[in-house]
């Protein structure tokens, strides 16, 4: 199966299929969800727990668009 990574809209990313994580030594890092921490908030790092709708997060995406001078 294909690993697919979507984008939740102010939230982390969600990757769906098999994968494995490993840090900068290689070592490996266990999975405990498919849901990986956009916002850098999270205390469960790299995994996502749920501050983003805490603490407000805008995804680049939004906060992108609303920075560009109209065309």
């Amino acid at each position: 199966m294909a690993i697919n990574i979507k984008i939740k809209d102010n939230g982390p990313y969600i990757v769906e299929g098999e994968f494995t994580l490993t840090d900068m030594a290689g070592n490996p890092v266990p999975v405990k969800k498919g849901a990986l921490c956009r916002c850098g908030g999270s205390t469960t790092k790299p995994f996502c727990d749920g501050t983003h709708s805490k603490i407000g997060f805008q995804g680049a995406i939004a906060a992108v668009e609303g920075t560009e001078p109209p065309k």
